[in-house]
């Protein structure tokens, strides 16, 4: 079993940064992929950023390319998401994800097994 703890979210204009951390309980984070989703009022969750086990290998979705960045410490048991040039259109409540079967990570919500309670990024124009 696996605890996720986000943190890090809060209210910023547009242009600020953000950087959210996600805190792993348990011995075997550095064996999973892990992955940033994010869901806005009345949408459905979508994909933000993944990374594999190792760090090596990273993937971010089309709309915050160039501008979000997803890290790991394996020796911190914590996986970060940097936020920067935000947009109004990022506000959502973010989550982070552990993947114990994968090992790149998944643009799909349904690889992970394991999910935190989400952290709230509000974007003002």
């Amino acid at each position: 079993q696996v605890q996720l703890v986000e943190s890090g979210g809060g209210l910023v204009q547009a242009g600020a940064s953000l950087r959210l951390s996600c805190a792993a309980s348990g011995r075997t984070f550095s064996r999973y992929a892990m992955g940033w989703f994010r869901q806005a009022p009345g949408k459905e969750r979508e994909f933000v950023a993944a990374i594999s086990w190792s760090g090596e290998n990273t993937y971010v979705a089309d709309s915050v390319k160039g501008r979000f960045t997803i890290s790991r410490d394996n020796a911190k048991n914590t996986v970060y998401l940097q936020m920067n040039s935000l947009k109004p259109e990022d506000t959502a409540v973010y989550y982070c994800a552990a993947d114990a079967r994968g090992t790149y990570g998944s643009t799909w919500s349904g690889q992970y097994d394991y999910w935190g309670q989400g952290t709230q990024v509000t974007v003002s124009s």
